[in-house]
């Protein structure tokens, strides 16, 4: 099979981790390295993934699109937000930045992904700051959720795309069992923390059996030393929790990172909305 001066370029590109180093001086300290540049986008599955020309599947790393009845919400959201991914990716060429390790478990490379001719070159951010998406952060992918949460805040208070659905309203620990099977974000005060064989409870009520807890399995604790966190720490507190609900005695939510979790002010305590 002969290759086009192109696709050697690439496959040089792709073995070598390197670019344009102008190009690798325009992306965030927190992306990464470039595995690749220059890759043609050819279209966006239904499930957010890039697809590369030669057959390659990206995966947009930190994001969760809108899943339409999967999230109990309108379909309208989801369609949206893939015809806008396929606005911004298809026909263009992407510069794909990486930490280890690349792949997920289906072979997908696990980017950033940044678009140099668009006025938002940075994939993720807009896709969140227009309401499109929400920030889901893998445990082992730390790096740029400071940047992804504040491009989802913007959208967030502006009520952009998704945000101004009640299908997307942040729930209370009153209120999230409602959800169960749905991936959620959920602001309460945590008025207990308890640890039981090496598992943490983060009890968002008096009575466990029935109300909202936040659990960190014994595997996941090493990700919160890491971060010199620890679950106690957040006894007290008022925090927004994100993740997908499950039924365990109440409602229940279970975190291996803590980016999954932000201390933030009590509502009592937030400026008023002018």
């Amino acid at each position: 099979m002969r290759l086009s001066f192109a696709q050697l370029t690439w496959g040089v590109i792709v073995l070598c981790g390197v670019s344009d180093p102008a190009a690798a001086a325009a992306l965030p300290d927190c992306a990464g390295m470039i595995e690749v540049a220059d890759a043609p986008i050819v279209r966006a599955e239904r499930n957010g993934v890039l697809v590369v020309s030669d057959g390659r599947a990206v995966k947009v790393e930190g994001l969760l699109l809108p899943q339409g009845s999967r999230d109990h919400a309108p379909g309208f959201l989801a369609d949206q937000a893939i015809s806008t991914l396929n606005d911004f990716a298809r026909g263009h060429r992407a510069t794909l930045a990486v930490h280890v390790p690349k792949e997920d478990r289906y072979d997908r490379v696990r980017a950033q992904v940044f678009f140099e001719d668009l006025d938002e070159p940075w994939l993720q951010v807009a896709m969140l700051r227009r309401g499109l998406a929400r920030v889901n952060v893998a445990a082992d992918r730390p790096e740029c959720a400071s940047e992804l949460y504040a491009a989802e805040r913007e959208a967030r208070d502006k009520r952009f795309g998704l945000w101004a659905s009640s299908a997307y309203a942040i729930r209370t620990p009153q209120t999230v069992a409602r959800d169960v099977g749905t991936f959620q974000l959920v602001e309460g005060m945590v008025v207990t923390v308890v640890t039981r064989d090496g598992r943490a409870y983060l009890n968002f009520g008096a009575d466990w059996k029935n109300d909202f807890t936040v659990t960190i399995a014994p595997e996941n604790m090493a990700n919160f030393r890491n971060a010199y966190v620890t679950p106690a720490d957040y006894q007290g507190k008022f925090v927004r929790v994100r993740g997908f609900v499950k039924q365990q005695n109440g409602a229940e939510i279970d975190i291996a990172t803590p980016n999954a979790i932000e201390i933030i002010e009590a509502p009592s305590m937030r400026p008023a909305m002018p």
